[in-house]
């Protein structure tokens, strides 16, 4: 056996790592966390210093067997898990779980897979950071304390199957918050004006764009304007000059990656971590979970020699940046390549994009400034005091943006003004037309994925390694959705003065789209509510940053863990108690209004499987009526008569084939039942508008594919059929279906074969939920 066991956290990690060590060396996976708390209790003793209870998870048994076996026949075991706060955690849980003592563990770690990095930690190792474990220990005792008793009071008050946690809850609140602003946002118009010149120069007439300085917040103020320009001179009284330096954007962290890769590549957060975890993995980029700016000696000497080789040396200017994110912590790099001279990778497609944007971003930010010359040319008006002004830039070099420019979350890149023509103070100009444009106001744009992380890191919620998982619960427990805003339609003014005569126009734009940006749902917005009326502490931004403080206080050694959790948790638990002893409910009930043919109320609410309308009261003699909301509709924007169309349904379109063609509403979306059979609109059908044929045909639509899926029937016995499926063929006999077995040909078996596969199999499970279709 090998004298050496290296333990890491993934087999990619493993096998990268073997490459570089002898056959002294066993390199093993772990597969991340071996033991965590019990998902079946609470699992921490909150009366002896909130004692964890751990359990080797039900996936990690054998892992542990066969790691304790390879570690009892070694003679040292080197722990090589990540060098964060998880990755000391993992190693502690493996030294306890494997029962290793001092003398045979090593803690090694490293911020790069490259064979330089992983000698100098074996030969530089060092025993666990408990500060660090500490650390971990607390984020995890904390959310399980807010999780645990947190949950059931939203089962309680509001619905079941419901859950809290102390970061999403914030984020969540983020969400709603920008939501109810743009609910309430009032676009105020003001009327921006621009004309267009003609001036002479040696090579003949030529355009000059320009823009008044002032705008004006009345149509009656633009068009006063417009009126005293028709008679004006226009005069060149002043041309400034100056010399603009722009600087670039800093190495990537953790958050500044996910948003330039959501905004340049189009990647999730989910998406761009686990990319950069494979680049990692496979040596080819440092450590990805870090809010360090700062790059190595060795790398500033890489990009040295890359840039004065590929560029010159007068691209280059070494730059140290410095840290200021809130709360930053782990003296780690920059998210940059391992070996800068790569500029291109093998891999696929998207490892090549993100990889790419990280050699480019790491490389500009060690080049010199891009220097620019920005002109602003003065226009007088002789009839007015206001003013005109042309604006243009011209790069004189381009410096790093030869490599990269930083994108932004209102533009893909920044628009650069162009040339303008040779122009003299003086010189006059006559205008070809001057026209005015009423603008509005914007709400505040709403949260992307990116957008949101950068959010929490400005306030100092979370961590490199939360943020991706705390985007993931969120999404998963359907508080909020990535969802596609429609644009809705907008007139305004256009004023134009062209040969002396004002024409005023009414023209039309599209506003307010947006695509894969954060909304709350209705289940969101509530929970957000009565968690804010009830736990207002653990929902406030300032308490979530300060407990990650608290956290960094542990992992330096300046706080006991212990101590923290029970500051925390004996108000906390107060708080528990008084909400669970209140009888009241969280209902998210609204009343709409009155049904002006019944005369009853119509509420909308959240029901046991969503946000439904109600027509009549609960506590009547006779039973209210109940209707499920449509998918884009939600308990804040539904209207009364919306909510009236809802109990139209289920509507009887008439009869086919000797039976009624009904379309509903179910707890799926809108459906249509014929013959005990249902099938589902598409997401461009109306349930209430939908006609008897439209209906017929999306029947027609899938009893074709049913057909088509159908390989082989048999006449002696009607129930057992040879399908086609997803997961390949398969026979099916009623509800149950069964495994064929490799090597059979599908469609050569006889009914006698399907008997004798059905006698000795058991049927398949099915790999997702059945739903109705």
């Amino acid at each position: 056996m090998a004298k050496n066991l290296v333990i890491v956290e993934s087999p990619t990690k493993a096998k990268t790592i073997e490459g570089f060590l002898g056959k002294d060396y066993v390199v093993k996976s772990s597969f991340g966390h071996v033991r965590d708390l019990s998902k079946k209790n609470l699992s921490v003793d909150i009366n002896k210093d909130f004692h964890p209870f751990y359990e080797v998870t039900s996936d990690k048994i054998k892992v542990i067997k066969d790691l304790k076996k390879l570690a009892d026949e070694s003679d040292i075991v080197w722990l090589a898990s990540d060098e964060d706060r998880e990755g000391e955690a993992i190693s502690w849980h493996l030294v306890e779980t494997l029962k290793l003592n001092e003398k045979k563990a090593r803690r090694i770690v490293f911020h790069e897979i490259t064979k330089s990095a992983i000698i100098e930690a074996i030969n530089n190792p060092r025993g666990i950071d408990m500060n660090l474990v500490d650390a971990q220990q607390a984020r995890r005792v904390l959310d399980r304390l807010v999780g645990f008793e947190l949950s059931p009071i939203l089962w309680k008050k509001i619905k079941p199957a419901l859950s809290a946690g102390r970061v999403q809850s914030v984020a969540v609140r983020l969400i709603v918050e920008r939501e109810e602003e743009i609910k309430n946002f009032k676009p105020v118009s003001s009327y921006r004006v621009t004309a267009s010149f003609t001036i002479q120069t040696k090579n003949g007439n030529m355009e000059l764009r320009a823009e008044l300085l002032d705008k004006f917040a009345s149509k009656e103020e633009a068009i006063t304007f417009l009126e005293k320009c028709k008679t004006a001179n226009f005069t060149i009284t002043d041309i400034e000059t100056k010399p603009v330096a722009k600087s670039p954007a800093p190495p990537f962290t953790t958050s500044t990656l996910t948003q330039e890769a959501s905004r340049k590549l189009g990647f999730s957060v989910a998406n761009t971590m686990r990319i950069a975890q494979q680049l990692y993995e496979s040596g080819k980029i440092t450590y990805m979970r870090t809010d360090s700016v700062n790059l190595s000696n060795l790398a500033l000497s890489m990009a040295k020699d890359v840039i004065t080789n590929t560029f010159g040396a007068d691209y280059l200017r070494l730059r140290k940046y410095t840290t200021r994110t809130k709360g930053a912590q782990e003296a780690h790099e920059a998210i940059r390549p391992t070996y800068l001279e790569k500029q291109t990778i093998s891999g696929d497609l998207s490892q090549k994009k993100l990889y790419d944007l990280i050699w480019k971003r790491t490389i500009a930010s060690q080049m010199s400034d891009a220097l620019r010359e920005k002109t602003n040319v003065l226009i007088n008006i002789s009839t007015t005091k206001e003013k005109f002004v042309a604006r243009g830039e011209v790069i004189k070099f381009d410096g790093f943006l030869k490599v990269y420019l930083e994108s932004t979350d209102d533009e893909n890149g920044e628009s650069e003004e162009g040339m303008l023509p040779p122009v003299e103070v003086g010189q006059s100009m006559m205008f070809n037309e001057i026209y005015t444009v009423q603008k509005f106001t914007q709400p505040p744009p709403r949260y992307s994925e990116a957008s949101l992380v950068k959010k929490l890191e400005e306030l100092g919620i979370g961590r490199p390694s939360t943020y991706a998982p705390t985007l993931s619960t969120i999404q998963k427990r359907e508080y909020i959705e990535k969802s596609d805003i429609p644009s809705i339609s907008r007139e305004y003014d256009h004023l134009t003065l062209k040969d002396t005569q004002i024409r005023a126009t009414i023209k039309s734009e599209k506003t307010g789209s947006s695509k894969g940006k954060l909304v709350p749902t209705d289940i969101g917005i509530l929970v957000n509510n009565y968690l804010l009326q009830n736990f207002i502490n653990i929902m406030d931004y300032n308490f979530t940053a300060n407990v990650e403080k608290e956290f960094d206080e542990i992992a330096h050694g300046q706080k006991v863990w212990n101590d923290m959790i029970r500051d925390f948790y004996g108000p906390f638990h107060k708080q528990v108690e008084t909400a669970m002893s209140s009888t009241e409910k969280a209902k998210g009930e609204k009343l709409l209004g009155v049904d002006s043919d019944s005369g009853k109320n119509v509420y909308v609410k959240l029901g046991k499987f969503g946000p439904i309308v109600q027509l009549g009261e609960t506590d009547n003699t006779i039973k209210p009526k109940f209707a499920a909301l449509k998918k884009e509709q939600s308990i804040e924007n539904i209207t009364l008569q919306e909510a009236l169309d809802m109990f139209k349904l289920p509507r009887i379109l008439g009869h086919i084939e000797g039976e009624e063609l009904i379309v509903a509403l179910g707890k799926f979306g809108p459906y249509i039942r014929h013959k005990s059979s249902f099938y589902s609109l598409s997401k461009y059908d109306d349930p209430l508008t939908i006609t008897s044929e439209r209906a017929f045909e999306l029947i027609e639509e899938k009893r074709k594919k049913e057909k088509e899926k159908i390989l082989k029937e048999f006449e002696e016995d009607k129930k057992i059929k040879v399908m086609k499926g997803r997961w390949g063929p398969y026979i099916a006999m009623e509800k149950d279906n069964y495994k064929i077995p490799k090597g059979k040909d599908p469609l050569k078996l006889s009914l006698a074969d399907c008997h004798n596969i059905i006698h000795v199999s058991k049927p398949s499970k099915s790999k997702r939920k059945r739903k109705k279709s």
